[in-house]
């Protein structure tokens, strides 16, 4: 692969799509993502980021696109295969950077709980039901699921996902390739739900991103970090409410602690909880990988 990527010397060539918290640059073949240290709550990006965020998450996901058994987008981790080595130390790229191949999106998050916790909760005690699967009843905040299930939602650019069901599902996609994104997120949930049980983590629930590559479904965006992921301490774990978990908890928490409005700027963050909510996403990559942030 790598006689394939051309050096060049300015990132400003490529054509630039900013989102909450990744920069993609689109090299015309593949796209260069860099995650960046911004963070975002309450469908707000925070005037101010968590540092080496973008380096932790880029970091897990090449963690877990090595380990799982799926076909991924993943070209490079290496930006000075494209750029000159004074550009990527100037915009900090090494660490947070992917080149990966151009994916057409499947406009579906497919996720998977095996914990009844955020939404699915919400939606249980309504009905009985998450993403209209009944589950037994009884069940408490957190409580582990009989089994997995897949659960997958509409990809919303602005504001939040809408949880929808698989049949609707099956009208956006088609049956043939909503079966097989169901059963290839489970498989991948139940493989990393296995390995994080071993590093005493629990993984309540997951969402995957999935493209087309020609005419085969590939892994595409982050998998199993803290941000597209719920993680649990498994020695801390007590169904009945809702668990700490290494993500950034302390930041919602923290504003949701304030008069902020919620329809306007978002107030600066305070340096101890930038510190706590960095020290969650680092002990994430220890714990899962062995090693600290490269």
């Amino acid at each position: 692969m790598e006689s394939q990527l051309i050096l060049e010397t300015s990132i400003d060539q490529w054509e630039l799509k900013r989102g909450k918290v990744r920069d993609v640059y689109d090299l015309g073949d593949r796209l260069l993502i860099v995650s960046t240290d911004r963070i975002s709550a309450f469908d707000w990006v925070l005037p101010n980021g968590i540092p080496e965020k973008g380096k932790v998450l880029t970091q897990i996901s090449k963690f877990w696109f090595d380990k799982i058994d799926e076909a991924n987008h993943v070209i490079s981790m290496h930006p000075s295969e494209i750029l000159d080595e004074e550009t990527v130390q100037k915009l900090d790229l090494n660490g947070r950077s992917m080149i990966v191949k151009k994916a057409k999106v499947v406009p579906i998050e497919c996720v998977v709980r095996g914990y009844l916790s955020g939404s699915g909760w919400k939606e249980y005690q309504q009905s009985g039901t998450v993403c209209g699967i009944r589950l037994p009843e009884g069940l408490v905040e957190s409580d582990k699921l009989p089994e997995p299930i897949f659960t997958p939602a509409t990809k919303e650019d602005e504001g939040h996902d809408e949880n929808i069901s698989f049949e609707r599902m099956i009208e956006e996609v088609g049956e043939e390739v909503a079966t097989e994104l169901r059963d290839r997120s489970l498989a991948i949930y139940q493989q990393g739900a296995e390995f994080a049980a071993t590093k005493g983590i629990i993984l309540a629930d997951t969402k995957f991103e999935w493209g087309w590559d020609g005419d085969k479904l590939i892994l595409i965006d982050e998998v199993l970090t803290p941000d597209s992921s719920r993680f649990w301490l498994a020695e801390q774990y007590k169904p009945g409410g809702a668990q700490p978990s290494f993500d950034k908890q302390p930041v919602r928490d923290w504003l949701a602690g304030t008069d902020w409005d919620k329809n306007s700027t978002p107030p600066e963050l305070p340096a101890e909880v930038v510190q706590q909510t960095h020290d969650r996403y680092v002990e994430a990559l220890k714990m899962l990988s062995g090693k600290g942030l490269a």
